[in-house]
């Protein structure tokens, strides 16, 4: 980016009104972009190496930075707090911005995770990785030579009282990122389960099958090596296979059912389709389950 280009952002972001994030349950919405493409690190271990993609019309590079390494698929979590926040949002017929606020706890409870220091120090670890990694994209750009360039996050500060107590966290989303998410046509709903998946490669695989099969009753199918270079994944094409084969096993991904099948010419092809809906009283009764209270002493 430009001097001017960086000043101009940064004018443009001291002009930003605080947009307060709302506590309390709302539906978890997901950008469809982020869905589809390689954009993240898969794995647990530090990723420096970048993502440098192209299939068809679409680039995309993703750089990271040797301190932080790249913003992994888990730290996207904070992205689906914020798809969320700004989506309900708007729905209320309420004021957004880029500039958000919300205390760790808000943001640790919705994502699905503890209040404990360790998960409070990994998420701003996470939010230094989406401030230091970098993204260069054709994505929604009007010309097929132009690139946006942009980090998942602009800036964002931690607010702490004299005691040196985490009090608020308020950052900054790039305008890329916001827009597509403020387009309705862009962003999908997912299943709240989305958090209990452990693994980076499910993570992923559930997005994908989210956007590309959706809700349609016979489902979708990709060939392996397709889905092999859309996961930016570092592992060999056999290893990736090989959790793919593990994860069709499992049947983890909440709402769809995976399979393996063959293809043109002996390759094999991994098949997703919704779960048949569960009978009425099915779902009653699941729901009265999980609102008896538990203790946990």
């Amino acid at each position: 980016m430009s001097w001017s280009g960086r000043m101009r952002s940064t004018i443009d972001d001291q002009q930003l009104e605080l947009f307060r994030a709302r506590p309390g349950d709302m539906a978890l919405r997901d950008a469809q972009d982020l869905m589809s493409w390689p954009f993240f690190s898969l794995a647990k271990t530090r990723r420096v190496r970048p993502i440098d993609f192209q299939m068809g019309e679409v680039s995309i590079r993703v750089e990271a930075t040797p301190q932080h390494g790249m913003a992994t698929i888990w730290d996207a979590d904070v992205l689906i707090w914020a798809a969320s926040q700004i989506v309900d949002a708007r729905d209320r017929g309420l004021r957004t911005s880029r500039l958000m606020a919300a205390t760790p706890y808000e943001i640790l409870a919705f994502i699905g995770r503890s209040d404990s220091l360790r998960d409070y120090e990994r998420l701003k670890a996470g939010l230094d990785r989406l401030q230091s990694t970098t993204i260069a994209t054709s994505i929604r750009q009007p010309t097929e030579r132009r690139r946006h360039r942009f980090s998942w996050i602009n800036e964002w500060k931690e607010r702490i009282d004299a005691r040196g107590r985490a009090r608020g966290i308020e950052l900054i989303l790039p305008d890329w990122f916001y827009a597509g998410v403020m387009m309705d046509a862009l962003v999908l709903t997912i299943d709240r389960a989305y958090f209990d998946l452990t693994g980076g490669l499910e993570r992923w695989l559930y997005r994908l099958v989210r956007k590309h099969g959706g809700r349609q009753q016979y489902g979708w199918s990709f060939d392996l090596h397709h889905l092999y270079l859309k996961s930016g994944s570092l592992s060999p094409f056999k290893r990736f296979a090989f959790e793919l084969r593990d994860i069709a096993r499992r049947q983890p991904l909440p709402g769809y059912r995976l399979a393996l099948a063959p293809g043109a010419a002996g390759q094999a092809r991994l098949t997703f389709q919704p779960n048949a809906p569960e009978p009425l009283a099915m779902r009653r009764l699941a729901h009265s389950s999980r609102a008896k209270p538990v203790d946990k002493r």
